[in-house]
């Protein structure tokens, strides 16, 4: 009879040796990060990364000379990383630019450039505003209609067959989130592109949420389009776009009349940020070096991609703890109303963000009171606009938004539920 072979504990002292912001303490109390949704800390070899190509690769690219050269490799090297890390073997469909709203509005013009008036774009009330707003903008430019698709509040997710009651032969582009930067939830993508593409629409995909917290494999998915943001999983702050080659091929590009129609200058305008690119790929460096850690002698000798497998799904199951310490805790607590699931149930359907209201004391007076503690978490709307505006939640409020990640600790989110019970008790 053999041993069943389990997978090895979570190497958290390891991961956060590598994070110098988490060693960091104001008048003697550690920084509890938990603002992660918004942007996370990075690991010292992004850190040196960052400051190596500014010593080693500090020019512009196409030159005849050696910094040039290091220039050339430092962009293909991190569209590269890019590539393995979401999961194309074709590195000219990655577009790095400031940040995924930036592409959003940048790319929503050459995607509905052809689009006729009357044609309609659908856009969920789950989404951030980076994935609404850019459509509709277009929207306007072009005479174009605009469909909204809410999300279920029982299952708290897009549901296919919402969706297919506003397809109709006039769909032309379906934008829809990975998961929600306020409740968590994650959305069946491949089941919702494929209603999509039974009509004929192109997909957008936002998974600037999802990307910290899972797997993410596009073609698998079936979507034309997908973006995530790299600041927030511990990287610099770039956005990211992957396109399907045969669109970003065919699509019209603003550019320089000079810019070539290579690939990735095609829609990467101006000069990169060259220094950050350099970051970015020591940040997919960094899961490929946790999944060797973690995974068997198959992993450690096989390819960046098999690494990145291990370490998402290592750091899967200590996610599922921290965010399961955190709802029960919450839930605990009375006149708490977490914004999204809490069944157990339901924990792989979601990402560890999880916010909530209470009943008396605002948004605001908590995230305050937890800072004054060292305890950073945000409040606000957090630009999911449309989820407010279904749920009748007040704008200017908003929610208390607490997003642990994978070098977060227990020991946090109890110190954290104990601070919020304070708060809120009498």
């Amino acid at each position: 009879m053999t041993t069943p072979r389990f997978p090895p504990k979570f190497p958290i002292d390891k991961i956060r040796a590598q994070f110098p912001a988490l060693g960091l303490t104001d008048n003697g109390k550690p920084r509890i990060y938990f603002d992660n949704p918004a942007g996370t800390q990075v690991p010292q070899s992004v850190v040196d990364a960052v400051s190596n190509t500014f010593i080693h690769s500090n020019a512009n690219q196409g030159g005849a000379f050696r910094t040039s050269h290091a220039a050339d490799k430092v962009v293909d090297d991190a569209h590269q990383a890019m590539a393995d890390f979401l999961g194309t073997p074709d590195k000219g469909e990655i577009v790095i630019g400031d940040s995924t709203t930036t592409l959003g509005f940048h790319m929503s013009r050459s995607i509905a450039r052809d689009f006729k008036p009357g044609d309609e774009i659908i856009v969920t009330r789950m989404d951030h505003e980076g994935n609404v707003a850019p459509w509709l903008e277009i929207a306007k430019d072009k005479n174009l209609v605009i469909k909204w698709l809410e999300f279920n509040t029982e299952s708290w997710q897009i549901e296919i067959d919402d969706l297919k009651k506003l397809l109709s032969p006039r769909t032309k582009l379906l934008a829809l989130n990975y998961a929600s930067n306020m409740t968590g939830m994650i959305n069946d993508v491949k089941g919702l592109t494929a209603a999509a593409k039974a009509v004929g629409a192109l997909v957008y995909v936002d998974a600037v949420q999802f990307a910290p917290h899972g797997l993410t494999a596009v073609h698998e998915l079936g979507c034309d389009f997908l973006v995530c943001s790299s600041y927030k999983f511990f990287g610099p702050h770039l956005g990211i776009l992957w396109g399907r080659r045969d669109l970003l091929t065919k699509m019209h590009a603003y550019k320089c009349r000079c810019a070539s129609d290579e690939f990735p200058s095609k829609f990467e305008t101006g000069t990169p940020q060259i220094e950050l690119l350099g970051g970015l790929a020591a940040t997919i460096d960094y899961f490929a070096n946790i999944g060797a850690m973690v995974g068997s002698a198959d992993v450690k000798a096989g390819s960046r991609r098999d690494k990145i497998k291990a370490a998402i799904k290592s750091s899967l199951k200590y996610e599922e703890a921290l965010t399961k310490r955190l709802i029960d805790g919450l839930a605990a607590i009375d006149g708490i109303d977490i914004i999204g699931s809490t069944s157990d149930n339901q924990l792989k359907d979601r990402v560890p963000t999880v916010s909530f209201r209470h009943k008396t004391k605002k948004p605001l007076e908590i995230a305050t009171k937890l800072a004054a503690d060292n305890i950073f978490v945000w409040n606000g709307h957090n630009y999911a606009f449309g989820i407010v505006t279904q749920l009748g939640i007040p704008i200017d409020e908003g929610v208390v938004r607490v997003g642990p990640t994978h070098y977060n600790t227990l020991e946090e989110v109890d110190r954290t539920v104990e601070v919020v019970r304070r708060v809120v008790g009498r």
